[in-house]
């Protein structure tokens, strides 16, 4: 008696594409949700993001197997978001000393408004993660400094890294003392680029804040 055998069949690719097309919306509601909930409570609580997501536990876990995992796409989503708002900032065109005020103006706003991230961040990653994720946002600031040095605006006495270093380091300084209720926050940004300026440029005036 001859075996019949069942012809293995793979499914549609219509229906491939779909379901990839609802993971990926899981995932983009998980990880607005997770970037939601980590600036309100500036902690991960998995259940709390599942259940504000629309998605079950299995799901999250099935995309995120850990908070780490989970806070690393976050601060990955938001470093995206960062360099497309530097990008449009044109950083690497006209004079440098001019970006570098440009820059201050908006920067500070990027960072403080993911200051709890960046907590959790260091929390669940450590500094060395943190910083490595960072870097692309970073690499626009560096090369933007680099391209000050050559054109002689920006000092040369101290390394590239130092510069760069204390240009975020000011940066963040901008949104902690706005957050204390030290400075104004329309003063933040003008105050900023008078600060690094005063810091990074060689033998320039600082940067008027009218």
């Amino acid at each position: 008696m001859a075996r019949t055998t069942r012809a293995h069949t793979s499914p549609p690719a219509g229906a491939i594409a779909g379901r990839r097309a609802d993971a990926q919306r899981s995932i983009d509601a998980i990880i607005g949700t997770a970037l939601a909930e980590i600036t309100r409570t500036g902690d991960v609580n998995t259940t709390e993001i599942a259940r504000a997501a629309g998605v079950g536990r299995m799901t999250l876990y099935g995309h995120f197997p850990t908070r780490e995992d989970l806070v690393e796409a976050v601060v990955s989503h938001t470093v995206a978001a960062a360099r497309s708002v530097l990008a449009a900032a044109d950083l690497d065109s006209g004079p440098a000393r001019e970006r570098l005020h440009k820059l201050a103006l908006t920067s500070w706003r990027i960072l403080n408004d993911h200051r709890q991230l960046m907590v959790v961040g260091n929390r669940y990653l450590g500094p060395e993660r943190m910083h490595a994720l960072h870097d692309p946002v970073l690499t626009y600031v560096r090369r933007l400094l680099a391209r000050g040095r050559r054109e002689g605006g920006f000092r040369t006495d101290a390394p590239l890294a130092w510069l760069v270093a204390t240009c975020y380091a000011l940066i963040h300084a901008a949104g902690d003392e706005v957050n204390s209720g030290r400075i104004n926050e329309k003063a933040a940004g003008p105050l900023l680029a008078t600060t690094l300026t005063a810091a990074l440029c060689a033998n320039q005036p600082p940067c008027s804040t009218d």
